[in-house]
């Protein structure tokens, strides 16, 4: 992982280089300066640690990963939250703020307000890994396609744009299935309508799918074999809806899915759903022949949760020619001393990284002593000297 002769880009940095947060949670007034390596932010549970984390995911995608509601992350009591950064990227400076009010967020870049999210996400490319990132390997479906969109999202505006306009006419379509009984003849003049409109997104949408899950196979295979000390090969498998094969140009990919919605148009109308799209998709995590997602172990499905992670760090190196910041959140505990060293290493010097723990037991002095340490205590945070 993170080998230099692999990348065509040279490794330009980026980090965030300060954070101003008002009335942000349970956080009070903060300015913080960070560097562009290690922090720890160090207390008990419900002091805030996860907050701050938050707040930097919620600049980097836009929205929170705990909650639907912008609502709560205004401080109680208060009508109004703010988070400010200065992002420094190839030696320049992006100055990003977020308000957000109890009718909505509103996100500036450099003084210009970003009204179209899908061309604001990537400014702050961003990877958070947490215990529920578990269910990323165990979980259900839905969770890996979020996996995959969120990702994705990142480096391509586009793919973002497509996916909206997909999901919206999906919904147009399961809403004519279900209000048309089969026997009206222009619900299946409708369904050609829409179907037209489907099948060239969805084309672009697996397109863009197949090429990030060969990518991530490649590194996240390498890295779990480092891991787990050559034990074990990882192999990632996309599930499709249809007999996708992952050669196939974006042209052929487009005439598979509208010869499959041919052939299951009457069991669509039957079941008054849409049955096939990328929106019914998964990705299978095989350690060998073993689905990670029901046989493995629990320490099989955490190492395998880790490299997928790690692995998206070199996929957005690639795309976009600077290392994303990494935000673990309280997921030290769930690691031994060896994966938490590999790592350390493997983010040395190249990843601008935030971590949130109980303490700093079992983490290497050395690790500490290159690092920055804050302490937080009831939304208090100080820097430890």
């Amino acid at each position: 992982m993170f080998r230099s002769s692999q990348h065509k880009y040279p490794p330009f940095k980026l980090f965030v280089e300060q954070l101003e947060l008002k009335q942000y949670r349970n956080l009070q007034p903060l300015h913080l300066t960070f560097s562009d390596g290690l922090h720890f932010f160090i207390g008990p549970n419900a002091q805030g640690k996860t907050n701050l984390l938050e707040s930097l995911y919620v600049v980097a995608i836009g929205k929170s990963h705990r909650t639907r509601s912008h609502k709560e992350l205004i401080q109680f009591g208060q009508s109004m939250a703010r988070i400010r950064l200065v992002v420094k990227r190839r030696g320049e400076s992006d100055r990003i703020e977020v308000m957000i009010s109890q009718k909505g967020k509103k996100i500036s870049k450099n003084g210009i307000e970003q009204r179209r999210l899908s061309q604001y996400i990537g400014t702050l490319p961003t990877i958070m890994f947490a215990p529920e990132d578990l269910e990323l390997v165990k979980g259900g479906p839905s969770v890996r396609r979020k996996f995959l969109n969120m990702e994705i999202g990142q480096v391509s505006p586009h793919y973002l744009s497509d996916l909206s306009t997909y999901n919206q006419l999906i919904q147009q379509r399961n809403h004519l299935l279900k209000q048309a009984p089969s026997s009206k003849p222009y619900q299946t003049e409708l369904l050609d309508v829409l179907d037209d409109q489907i099948v060239p997104i969805a084309g672009r949408i697996w397109k863009k799918r197949i090429g990030f899950l060969k990518d991530l196979n490649r590194w996240s295979s390498d890295i779990h074999q480092q891991i787990s000390q050559q034990k074990e090969v990882l192999h990632l498998h996309y599930q499709s809806s249809i007999p996708l094969q992952t050669d196939m140009k974006e042209e052929e990919i487009q005439e598979l899915f509208r010869q499959e919605i041919k052939r299951v148009r009457k069991k669509e109308v039957s079941q008054r759903v849409t049955l096939l799209g990328p929106h019914r998709d998964d990705i299978r995590v095989k350690l060998g022949e073993i689905d990670v997602s029901t046989f493995g172990s629990q320490g099989q499905q955490r190492t395998a949760a880790l490299s997928l992670k790690l692995a998206e760090i070199d996929y957005i190196y690639q795309k976009m020619g600077v290392y994303p910041i990494l935000l673990l959140d309280d997921v030290l505990s769930e690691l031994d001393d060896f994966r938490k060293n590999y790592l350390f290493r493997a983010l040395q010097g190249r990843v601008q990284t935030f971590v949130t723990a109980t303490g700093l037991d079992g983490i290497d002095s050395e690790w500490v002593r290159k690092s920055k340490v804050y302490r937080i205590k009831q939304g208090t945070i100080t820097e430890q000297g």
